[in-house]
């Protein structure tokens, strides 16, 4: 089991979701049940299952939910760039964005590898 207050990628993961939230709380109102609810599950999924995986009694199990929170980075990422070619975020937050989920991409990566 692993302490997940002391995993940055759990945090950082959070952050990200709390951000995507506020971004998508500017999106249309007739997207409420389209893109907002599924990238704001898939940010939420992100650090729910860093969080299982941490709580699992074996490190087979740990790297198994990192494997599940990893694809829900790549979904959040094609969302992401969805939403921006419909014009719903700009350019520069859809890239601020992207590179926290590389970032996270990258972090999972390596504590997968340790």
């Amino acid at each position: 089991m692993h302490n997940i207050k002391d995993l940055k990628i759990w945090n950082k993961s959070i952050d990200l979701a709390i951000r995507v939230y506020d971004v998508s709380a500017k999106f249309p109102v007739d997207e409420r049940y389209g893109l907002i609810s599924q990238i704001r599950r898939c940010a939420v999924s992100i650090p729910s299952n860093i969080s299982e995986g941490a709580g699992r009694n074996s490190n087979k199990e740990f790297l198994q939910f990192l494997g599940i929170a990893n694809g829900s980075s790549y979904e959040l990422q094609t969302q992401l760039v969805i939403t921006e070619r419909l014009g719903f975020i700009d350019t520069k937050i859809c890239s601020e964005l992207l590179e926290s989920i590389d970032e996270l991409q990258k972090m999972n990566f390596n504590l997968q590898k340790s």
